[in-house]
């Protein structure tokens, strides 16, 4: 009765937002492979308009972390979006081996529904494997279907997952012979006609086009020299440094697929996600669209060029106007104070090992199939039985259960042996079981953030944990996936309705971005959220 009698009085509870007060757009942004630090190191590049807005007119959350393993970006995207783990969500890997299909499969692979927009399996996507509900299911529940969801990405599983299971529709880039802009009948059976015009205007024709550094090579002093030995490149051009000229390169390079590997990748987003703004009409009524853009084209600079790299700080520098086009955009068509952002990354990035080791910094790289053939071969040796071991994937070891009970083999000694096995191997830092991460409660380290990404019934028995600066990759070029601060450490911004301006420098997690989210508009959490509300950010 007392809670009758305030809320007829018209009392609102700390944070609740009322109808007229709500947002009319949220705006999710995830940059991809975007670590903390490049707000910090690149901050004298930028401009007043793009990061440094967003900085100095909203929330700052400078402590921000991933509470989880692996550091993908499937997972990245499904945990900011569902408040949650991987361990709930179920994206426990952009692929992985399912068991009970005896094969690989992929977080957005769908071979029930059909492309649309294109020929072949390119669109034959959705969100069926994310076991969750999102931000943006719970918007669209709360709305009755009339808030409007849109997702965009270059990447397929960038746009799929954010945009959750009720979306009006995700759009992501197909290169290739194409350049287009794609879906899946999860959403429509036709592109919509402004879908089709972008597509015909030969927008990513346009960017095929000399790729030089925005400013003078010698202001970016932020990053190492332009010629070294960390760099991939691009096939047909010999060393990788400026200037790079698209439309020479795209022949050897994937066709219009070379763009996701430039800036250019990031300003045909952009500008993809101001056509849907307007013909799609977001933030026009009283209920509130949410429009969820991931920028991918710097997880292809950095896999490419490495962290240090020229062409990650042009990346950046670029990617900066790209923000102040957006935010502008918002301004005009939405209006001030209408609309509300937050920017986040889907996981960091290690230093290239080769340049940390030329530098004294311990790391190195880990072969992969060296450890596989000599674990199978121990395993053999141990109990004189083959195929007990199913596959082995993503640090993760997957028993063949039949061949263990035909066997009489128990599974926990397997683990045991394998985990004892597996940490005298060089380079191996610590390994966990399946039956230490069921039975055990961990509550810091990196066995919290490895029982949170484990899934009992899709994840492996045995999970392996190289040592810092270690990774399986080539000798050029960054990655990420681990549990350490470069891969962890993500920036957290929040701008617009409803948020203070400030910062803090207390513990936050990349799963309490959809509760606060959720707060801010007063709708239902998604339905497997573990994180909190970060009410400092909040009004």
């Amino acid at each position: 009765m007392l809670l009758f009698g305030l809320a007829a009085l018209g009392f609102q509870p700390a944070n609740a937002q009322t109808a007229s007060q709500k947002p009319k757009l949220v705006v999710g942004i995830v940059v991809d492979q975007m670590r903390f630090d490049y707000l910090t190191r690149f901050e004298a590049q930028f401009g007043d308009r793009g990061f440094k807005r967003l900085m100095s007119d909203g929330f700052e959350c400078r402590n921000n972390h991933f509470n989880y393993v692996p550091t993908y970006t499937g997972p990245g995207h499904a945990s900011i979006y569902t408040g949650t783990t991987p361990a709930n969500h179920g994206i426990i890997s952009n692929n992985w081996y399912n068991k009970f299909e005896k094969q690989q499969v992929y977080c957005a692979g769908d071979t029930t529904v059909a492309s649309v927009g294109i020929d072949g399996p390119a669109g034959q996507m959705s969100p069926h494997r994310m076991l969750t509900t999102t931000v943006t299911d719970q918007n669209r529940l709360h709305t009755q279907m009339r808030g409007k969801t849109i997702g965009i990405s270059l990447k397929d599983r960038g746009a799929i997952l954010p945009a959750g299971h009720t979306a009006n529709a995700a759009y992501w880039f197909e290169g290739g012979d194409e350049g287009k802009w794609i879906t899946s009948t999860w959403y429509m059976n036709e592109l919509p006609k402004w879908v089709q015009d972008f597509n015909a205007s030969a927008k990513a024709k346009s960017y095929l086009k000399e790729w030089n550094t925005l400013k003078p090579i010698e202001n970016y002093i932020e990053s190492g020299d332009d010629l070294n030995t960390y760099e991939g490149g691009f096939r047909g051009k010999e060393d990788a440094v400026f200037p790079y000229d698209l439309a020479e390169l795209a022949e050897q390079n994937g066709g219009y697929s070379l763009l996701k590997s430039t800036p250019y990748g990031n300003n045909l987003t952009t500008d993809f996600a101001l056509e849907a703004l307007d013909a799609e009409g977001l933030g026009q009524d009283s209920d509130t669209d949410f429009l969820a853009v991931s920028y991918s084209a710097t997880d292809y600079v950095g896999h490419n060029f490495g962290v240090n790299s020229k062409e990650v700080e042009d990346m950046y520098v670029r990617l900066d106007l790209d923000l102040e086009r957006l935010l502008d955009a918002l301004d005009q068509k939405v209006g001030k104070g209408n609309y509300t952002v937050f920017l986040t990354a889907d996981h960091g990035a290690v230093n290239v090992p080769a340049y940390l080791s030329a530098n004294k910094i311990p790391s190195g790289y880990f072969d992969n199939r060296a450890f596989e053939t000599a674990l199978n071969e121990f395993v053999v040796s141990e109990y004189g039985e083959e195929d007990l071991i199913e596959d082995i994937s993503n640090y993760q070891v997957f028993f063949n259960y039949e061949n263990l009970a035909a066997a009489e083999i128990n599974a926990e000694a397997l683990q045991q042996k394998i985990a004892h096995f597996a940490l005298q191997y060089d380079l191996m830092d610590k390994v966990y079981t399946r039956a230490e991460l069921n039975q055990a409660n961990y509550t810091s380290g990196v066995g919290a953030l490895i029982q949170k990404g484990f899934n009992q019934k899709r994840s492996g028995d045995v999970f392996l944990v190289l040592d810092p600066g270690v990774i399986s990759y080539s000798r050029t070029g960054s990655t990420h996936g681990s549990a350490f601060s470069y891969d962890t450490h993500a920036p957290l911004l929040f701008y617009g309705a409803g948020i203070k301006k400030g910062k803090t420098y207390e513990l936050t997690e990349i799963p309490d971005i959809a509760p606060t989210i959720a707060a801010l508009l007063g709708i239902e959490f998604p339905n497997g959220t573990t994180g909190k509300v970060i009410a400092e950010v909040l009004e």
